[in-house]
């Protein structure tokens, strides 16, 4: 696919099958420094594991020789719409689901990051042009691929705004999505942040850690190379998705021995022993000035008395802060103890369209009220003013969240 530009010279778009295909120095290039969610690791394993995705590709937008802009895609030929949506829908679902199960699988195609934040990775400010050429790229991309729905996932609006033109043009509407949680690092030691948490906080973290320390059996490590302890992972992290009400992606082995098969400091389990049994775990990713508690696990029959929850999370914050590190992002679930943490909640959204004029119609009736409300009772009692966007892409972690903890 060719565009001639403004300047003359051709924009092309190559369709790339996998991120080996694409030189490392381009993603080093255009990917945000500080947000370890996009780190080339995460995308291979992906890749290799099977965590919900029929297929990946990446578009490439190139002038002559360079590459302008990169927007990674995950293929979903029969999304099941019961795994993604909330528990009120899940029920009205149940019948379809005994009667006609194939009503429920939805060919969609995913465009960003489906584990963090979407992103249009480009060097620098997206022109109306390759922003045009890409949203053109993606269309002509799903039809080829017979996947009729398409989903922005999780974008803020810093990296959607370059797009409304070419968006809206392309029949795309927009819906919040749940809010990305962040907080911003900028105690010396974790000693010092507890102590500038707000009193009420600060008196429930210090309870947290004392309810930690009164089960003697209990210590917390941190792992690089986690390999060995990938059995035990995944059995906490099934305890934690039973308790899920979506799944548009469920880690798995695979996943994780390939993340875990390149240890280093990017790349850290904290884990949460009772004597030699791993009871809790907390996925951790570095890069540049920003940290990630990816996903998490957690042996029930504990978890309330010793408080593992928040204190794999203090763990967390204490990496983050060893490691210099300007902010450290959490999952879009679990507000309550994230705000009192200290989180900000950054605003994000989906575009979505469909390919054919009466499906987007319907979309654009049904969707945006069952997402407001699903987001609605995700945040709880948080107001609209405890929301935040982040001051740059640099320093940033549809339906609902597919990971709540």
């Amino acid at each position: 696919m060719e565009h001639e530009g403004d300047d003359g010279a051709a924009c092309r778009v190559e369709v790339l099958r996998s991120i080996d295909a694409l030189p490392p120095s381009v993603w080093r290039e255009l990917a945000p420094p500080d947000d370890p969610m996009w780190s080339p690791a995460v995308f291979r394993a992906m890749e290799c594991g099977g965590i919900g995705p029929d297929g990946y590709a990446y578009l490439v937008v190139r002038r002559g020789s360079r590459a302008e802009a990169v927007l990674p895609l995950c293929l979903f030929r029969n999304l099941r719409l019961d795994d993604v949506v909330g528990p009120r829908e899940r029920g009205l679902l149940a019948p379809v689901r005994k009667v006609a199960p194939g009503l429920l699988r939805v060919p969609m195609l995913f465009c960003g990051n489906l584990l963090g934040q979407g992103h249009v990775l480009t060097a620098g400010p997206l022109t109306d042009e390759v922003g045009g050429v890409l949203v053109d790229a993606v269309l002509r991309f799903a039809r080829t691929e017979r996947l009729g729905t398409v989903v922005l996932k999780d974008f803020a609006e810093a990296g959607l705004a370059p797009l409304r033109a070419a968006l809206g043009a392309a029949g795309f509407f927009s819906v919040p999505s749940l809010p990305d949680t962040e907080l911003p690092l900028s105690a010396a030691t974790f000693d010092q942040y507890v102590e500038r948490l707000p009193a009420k906080p600060r008196r429930n973290a210090r309870s947290n850690i004392r309810k930690f320390a009164a089960h003697p059996g209990l210590r917390m490590e941190t792992v690089e190379d986690f390999r060995h302890l990938v059995p035990d992972m995944l059995d906490l992290y099934r305890q934690v998705m039973e308790r899920a009400d979506q799944r548009l992606d469920v880690l798995d082995a695979r996943f994780l021995t390939a993340l875990a098969a390149g240890p280093g400091p990017d790349r850290r389990l904290v884990a949460c022993f009772d004597g030699e049994r791993l009871v809790a775990f907390l996925l951790c990713l570095f890069s540049g000035r920003g940290a990630t508690g990816a996903r998490i696990g957690l042996d029930y029959a504990l978890a309330h008395d010793a408080r593992l929850y928040h204190n794999v999370h203090y763990a967390a914050i204490r990496l983050a802060l060893d490691a210099g590190c300007r902010h450290i992002r959490f999952a879009q679930t679990a507000y309550t103890p994230k705000v009192e943490f200290g989180c900000r909640l950054i605003e994000q959204s989906y575009a979505i369209t469909h390919l054919r004029p009466l499906p987007r119609a319907v979309l654009r009736r049904l969707l945006p009220p069952a997402l407001a409300a699903a987001r609605t009772q995700a945040l709880g009692p948080h107001p609209p003013a405890r929301a935040a966007e982040p001051p740059s892409n640099a320093d940033q972690e549809g339906a609902p969240s597919p990971c709540p903890e």
